[in-house]
């Protein structure tokens, strides 16, 4: 039997789960305010996984994946442990905004300090009472407001084969070679060496059930991959691909843009994405893509302006082969085309 953790105070003995109310800075009104974390500690030892959601206040398909997480058979009987936050940025989320009410990011805040501002001592509680003994983690995210992202694993690999097989375990149709960036918290546990993924699907404010499904999914090909729980049965076989790169696509003038391509869709060099044009229907042209690849994000508004991002295109080395897989996976995760049933209705968007 593996030893007791403790969080916060908090003692977790193996073999039982418990939800603890982390405390956090208090708003200016004095209302106290708490980071909820649920901890299953198992009888035998064996890896511990982080899974956090709503680092950005405002994606919320990480909170709804955790939940259906939480009541999984396959996470009553685990090896090692498995902490879930569903909620990191709990003044982001109360306010339904990406950051917190000083305006700062949280995930341009780690490692954080004690005595920094709000974010900077959300981030430092994250880091000492919680990371320290956790041995890998996952990061829920979505795109930002009126944006929308393919589901897609983002890692900095850097030939590290442990976390490429990892990120390869969670079986989402695209992995994402991608650089660290200063201040996330994927940046911070990778620095302590702690073997990190962040999991982009959808955009925020939003539910998308396929994300979802697909999030759940990896979670649980994760846990089975660590040997916490039993083998997995794989869905329609899809097999995730690696893109080195990606480029995003920008509007060459500001006005009103109509989109022809949808996420997950392949593209050559050269292919229309979609038209600009000024509110009354003139000066129309033609938005191209600059290479070949597979699209893993855009924007869902069509009011852009001249230089804006509008469409995310991941590059392979073998386009054709990784739009095959990614078919694959629309038609496995799609609550019409899934042959496999969910014990969650699906929720509409």
């Amino acid at each position: 039997m593996q030893p007791a953790i403790t969080i916060d105070g908090h003692e977790i003995k193996a073999g039982s789960r418990k939800l603890i109310h982390l405390s956090l800075p208090e708003f200016y009104t004095y209302a106290p305010t708490t980071m909820p974390i649920h901890v299953i500690h198992g009888r035998n030892p064996g890896p511990r996984l982080l899974v956090t959601s709503a680092v950005h206040g405002d994606e919320i398909n990480g909170v709804e994946i955790i939940r259906r997480l939480l009541g999984h058979k396959s996470i009553e009987r685990i090896k090692g442990t498995l902490i879930l936050i569903p909620v990191v940025n709990v003044f982001g989320f109360v306010a339904q905004s990406r950051y917190l009410p000083d305006r700062r990011d949280l995930n341009r805040s780690f490692p954080g300090s004690p005595k920094g501002s709000m974010a900077s001592r959300l981030a430092n509680i994250v880091m000492t009472e919680v990371l320290p003994i956790c041995t890998h983690v996952i990061d829920l995210h979505t795109g930002a407001i009126n944006r929308e992202n393919f589901p897609q694993v983002r890692a900095t690999l850097n030939d590290n084969t442990e976390l490429k097989e990892l990120a390869k375990a969670f079986n989402a149709p695209v992995v994402l070679d991608a650089n660290l960036r200063e201040g996330t918290f994927r940046e911070s546990a990778h620095q302590k060496g702690i073997l990190t993924l962040v999991y982009e699907a959808g955009e925020a404010l939003r539910f998308d059930e396929v994300s979802i499904r697909a999030g759940v999914a990896g979670i649980l090909n994760v846990l089975s991959y660590l040997g916490m729980s039993r083998k997995r049965m794989r869905r329609k076989e899809h097999h995730p691909l690696i893109a080195k790169s990606s480029q995003w696509v920008r509007a060459p003038q500001s006005g009103v843009a109509r989109s022809l391509v949808a996420l997950g869709q392949k593209v050559s060099a050269g292919d229309e994405l979609a038209y600009i044009s000024d509110p009354a229907g003139g000066n129309e042209e033609v938005i191209k893509s600059t290479v070949a690849g597979i699209v893993i994000g855009r924007t869902r508004l069509p009011l852009v302006y001249e230089g804006e991002a509008i469409f995310h295109i991941a590059k392979f080395s073998q386009t054709s082969e990784a739009a095959e897989s990614i078919e694959n996976f629309q038609d496995a995760f799609d609550p019409l085309t899934d042959t496999i049933e969910s014990e969650e209705p699906p929720v509409v968007g």
